[in-house]
């Protein structure tokens, strides 16, 4: 139990997620920015922002990974890409995270 000076009482939350502990706020926010940008399509039309949660091909995702994984590793080199680090980060955080919903979604996981 936690008691606080108020007098307030609340359960030991030492077992539960601590999303606010795991996640980086400024990542989150830069995350968002990249993810927004990347709304827009080729015919200017703005797509929906959970558009990739309809669903994307695990092998599109991990083709993608790559590209930018290539990009992050060179940036980290000290060899300039098209991009930078910046959209290559992101880009591997959001096909990572397409990859985790897909596999999560077809049931494969297990604790």
């Amino acid at each position: 139990m936690r008691k606080y000076s108020t007098g307030a009482i609340r359960g030991d939350d030492s077992e539960k997620l601590d999303y606010e502990g795991f996640l980086s706020p400024l990542a989150i926010e830069s995350y968002a920015k990249y993810m927004h940008e990347h709304r827009i399509q080729a015919d200017g039309k703005l797509r929906s922002s959970d558009n990739w949660q309809k669903g994307i091909p695990l092998n599109d995702y991990m083709k993608s990974t790559w590209r930018h994984f290539m990009d992050m590793w060179k940036e980290h080199r000290g060899i300039s890409t098209r991009d930078g680090m910046m959209v290559a980060l992101c880009g591997v955080i959001f096909n990572t995270m397409g990859y985790l919903h897909e596999y999560l979604q077809d049931g494969s996981w297990e604790e």
